[in-house]
């Protein structure tokens, strides 16, 4: 480890925040939820995190064993860090504790969030019950991030990349898509940027 200080206790919720409860350590845990990172990737998720700090936070997290670092893509390979299977089961903390926090009467609701932090209140938001037979397959295309939202049975599954038959198509920015996420507009008020089947982007935007 890094030096940092501990809890000092033996309750197991205090050695999980010995592991990840250092600053920028369940953001970074976020960020690589939909998939592996470059650490300049990490940066531009976590613009207020200095290198220093996410060094150190990334050091921590892989001598946890959180994450990994290891070389990704051929022939031009790259170091990238990526979850472990442990790691992973961090998601559903992580979606608990953003419902927790939504709530909160003190939270700034118009500071940005990144892409994969909007990714992630998709999941939160989502609501099942609320269209149990909806079945959809969207695009979500931001720039350079490419993304795959599918519904089918009640279950979303969110992936990085481009889906190969989509149903809906969004091709946005961010700011448009958090609104779209949270605040699901009228039927006959979506974007223009939402292409194909409009019914089914407003069913699934509805249920959030």
């Amino acid at each position: 480890m890094t030096g940092r200080r501990k809890y000092g206790d033996g309750c197991a919720a205090a050695h999980a925040l010995d592991l990840v409860g250092e600053r920028w350590g369940l953001l970074i845990v976020r960020e690589l939820l939909l998939g592996p990172k470059r650490f300049t990737d990490l940066r531009e998720g976590l613009p207020a995190a200095s290198s220093n700090s996410l060094s150190l936070r990334l050091k921590d997290l892989e001598e946890s064993g959180v994450i990994r670092r290891r070389k990704y893509g051929s022939p031009a390979t790259v170091w990238v860090y990526e979850l472990t299977e442990w790691g992973k089961d961090l998601e559903p903390i992580l979606i608990h504790l953003g419902r927790w926090g939504r709530r909160s009467p003190v939270r700034d609701r118009e500071t940005p969030s990144s892409v994969d932090a909007l990714m992630l209140a998709m999941r939160s938001r989502f609501r099942p019950e609320a269209d149990p037979a909806l079945s959809m397959v969207m695009a979500i295309r931001l720039a350079q991030d490419l993304f795959s939202v599918k519904v089918d049975k009640g279950f979303l599954t969110i992936e990085r990349g481009d889906p190969a038959h989509p149903d809906v198509v969004i091709d946005t920015d961010l700011p448009t898509l958090a609104t779209l996420v949270r605040q699901a507009p009228p039927k006959e008020a979506l974007p223009t940027d939402v292409k194909g089947d409009q019914e089914a982007a407003w069913r699934f935007f509805s249920t959030l």
